[in-house]
C-alpha cells in the first residue's frame, strides 16, 4: 500500500475506516512499531524486496535501480521462485518504471487507467497549465467522482488479482502473489461513496505548523510534492479549509483502497486458499497530514517512518494480537521464508519476525533504523544523511556529513511523554546517556560519491 500511515489501524480508533484490513488483522498480528528503511517509495520498496538497507542497495532517491549496485541480488520473488513457487506481481511493487523482470515467473502487470475520472479533472490535466518539477502535467489534489470502484486503478488491480487467484488455484502449485495498491498516494481520488463515510467538519486538522523546537531546519521540507497539484497554494501555510479537504481525501482514498483489499480477501476465501496462504499487508512508509506543517513523507519523523505491517499465518499461535516489539520492513523477506519453511536466505539485513507471531511480547530487535538524505541550500551545501534510531521509548537522529563522516546535528524525541515530537532534547544534559547509547547504533560511515544519493523532496 502506497503512503499509508498506520493510524488506519490505531488501537480502538475508527478515525479511518478499514474493515477489510481489520478483518485480516483479527486473524494475524499487527506490528504497532514497524518502521521503513527510508520514507520514500523506491528506497523503501527496494529494501523490502531485497532484504537489504538503502546503504547496501545504494537507492536513496527515485532515479536509481537497486541492480546498479547489487546486480546479483536475489529478491524475495526470485528466492521463492527458486524454491518452486510461481511468482507473479501486479500494481505498484517496485517504484514507477523500475520493474525487475528476474523477480517474476511471468511479466509484471499493471492496468492502464487514467488518474482522474471526472471530465473537469481530466480537462485540467490535458490543459497542461500546471506542471510539477519534472514538467509533468498535474491535476487537482482531490476528486470525489460518482463512479464505480473500477474507474480508478486500484479497483482494476484488485479485479486482476481476483482473476489471477483463480488461475493460480487451477495451476495447483505454490504461489507468491504481490499486489500493489496505489492509494492513498496523491492525488486523493476515490469514488464519492467513500468520501460520504466522513463528515468533513469533524475532521481534525493539526494546530501546529512548526517544526519541533530545537530541530534543524533541514529536518523538514517544503511540501513540494503536494504543492505541485493544481489546486494547492504554491507558497505559505496550507489554509485550514484546504487542509481539511486534503485530510478528507486521504481518509476516503484509504477506505476505497481497503475495499479493494476486501475484494481480494473474499476471492481468497472463495477459492478455498485462505487456510493455506500467508497474507502480509504492508505500507511502504507513513505519511504526514499537516503535522509540523508537513505533508507527505520525506522525513525521519515518527509519522513518516512508521509503517503499516500486518502478518497473518494460518495456524499461528497468537492470532488477533497487537505487538509493540520493534520491527522493520526489511524483516518481511526473512519472515516469509521462515513461516513457509524455506531455508534462511543468506546475506540479508533483516531478521525473522516469527517469534513475535507466536508471542507478541517477544523481541527480535533492540532498535529500528531508518534514514533520509538532505543536500543543497538547506544544508549549506553539505550532503547529509540522517540516521534515525528508534528504541521502545526514544527516537534519536544523527545527521552525518556524507563526505567526511562528521555528525553535524542531532535530534532526540521522547515518544512516550512527547508523542507529537514537539521538542528536540538532544542537547539536554539529563539525556546525555540516552544520546550516547543510541549513537552506538548509528551505522558506520561510508563515503558516498557526489553524483548519487540526493533524494528529491
Amino acid at each position: 500500500i502506497d503512503d499509508l500511515r498506520p493510524e488506519a489501524l490505531a488501537s480502538g480508533s475508527d478515525l479511518i475506516q478499514t474493515p477489510s484490513i481489520d478483518r485480516i488483522a483479527a486473524r494475524g498480528t499487527v506490528f504497532d512499531r514497524a518502521y521503513c528503511q527510508q520514507a520514500v517509495c523506491s528506497p523503501s520498496r527496494s529494501s523490502l524486496m531485497t532484504g537489504r538497507r538503502p546503504d547496501a542497495t545504494r537507492v536513496w532517491d527515485l532515479d536509481t535501480h537497486f541492480r546498479t549496485a547489487l546486480p546479483d541480488a536475489v529478491t524475495i520473488g526470485q528466492y521463492f521462485k527458486s524454491h518452486g513457487y510461481f511468482v507473479q506481481g501486479m500494481g505498484k511493487i517496485f517504484h514507477g518504471g523500475f520493474d525487475d523482470p528476474p523477480t517474476w515467473s511471468t511479466p509484471w502487470q499493471v492496468p492502464k487507467v487514467p488518474p482522474y475520472a471526472s471530465a473537469e479533472a481530466r480537462a485540467m490535466l490535458a490543459g497542461k497549465r500546471h506542471r510539477d518539477a519534472k514538467g509533468r502535467a498535474r491535476g487537482p489534489a482531490t476528486e470525489a467522482a460518482d463512479v464505480p470502484d473500477d474507474a480508478y486503478l486500484d479497483g482494476q488491480v484488485a479485479r486482476l488479482a481476483v482473476r489471477t487467484l483463480g488461475e493460480l488455484k487451477r495451476r495447483g502449485e505454490p504461489f507468491f502473489l504481490a499486489v500493489g495498491m496505489a492509494k492513498p498516494h496523491l492525488p486523493f481520488v476515490a469514488p464519492k461513496r467513500y468520501w460520504d463515510l466522513y463528515d468533513r467538519e469533524r475532521i481534525y486538522v493539526p494546530a501546529s505548523g512548526e517544526l519541533p523546537r530545537g530541530a534543524p531546519a533541514f529536518s523538514g521540507h517544503s511540501n513540494g510534492e503536494l504543492r505541485s497539484y493544481a489546486d494547492v497554494p504554491k507558497q505559505g501555510p496550507i489554509p485550514t479549509d484546504v487542509a481539511r479537504r486534503l485530510r478528507h481525501g486521504y481518509y476516503a482514498s484509504t477506505s476505497y483502497m481497503d475495499a479493494q483489499i476486501g475484494v481480494m480477501r473474499d476471492a481468497l476465501e472463495r477459492e478455498r486458499l485462505d487456510d493455506r496462504t500467508v497474507v502480509v499487508v504492508w505500507g511502504d512508509h507513513g505519511w504526514q497530514l499537516g503535522e509540523h506543517g508537513l505533508w507527505h513523507k520525506h522525513t525521519n519523523f515518527e509519522l513518516a517512518v512508521r509503517s503499516l505491517l500486518v502478518i497473518r499465518v494460518p495456524g499461528q499461535r497468537s492470532p488477533g494480537r497487537r505487538s509493540l516489539s520493534l520491527a522493520e520492513l526489511v524483516d518481511v523477506y526473512p519472515t516469509l521464508a521462515d513461516v513457509c519453511g524455506l531455508p534462511p536466505p543468506a546475506g540479508l539485513d533483516g531478521v525473522s519476525l516469527r517469534p513475535i507471531l507466536d508471542d507478541p511480547a517477544a523481541t527480535v530487535r533492540e532498535v529500528a533504523v531508518s534514514q533520509y538524505p538532505r543536500a543543497g541550500r538547506e544544508t549549506g551545501g553539505r550532503r547529509l544523511m540522517g540516521y534515525s534510531i528508534r528504541d521502545p521509548r526514544w527516537r534519536f537522529t544523527a545527521w552525518r556529513d556524507r563526505d567526511d563522516g562528521t555528525i553535524v546535528a542531532r535530534e532526540l524525541y521522547d515518544e512516550q511523554d512527547d508523542p507529537h515530537e514537539t521538542v528536540n532534547l538532544a542537547d539536554r544534559r539529563e539525556h546525555a546517556d540516552v544520546v550516547r547509547r543510541l549513537t552506538a547504533h548509528v551505522p558506520a560511515f561510508q563515503s558516498v560519491p557526489a553524483r548519487t544519493g540526493n533524494a528529491r523532496p
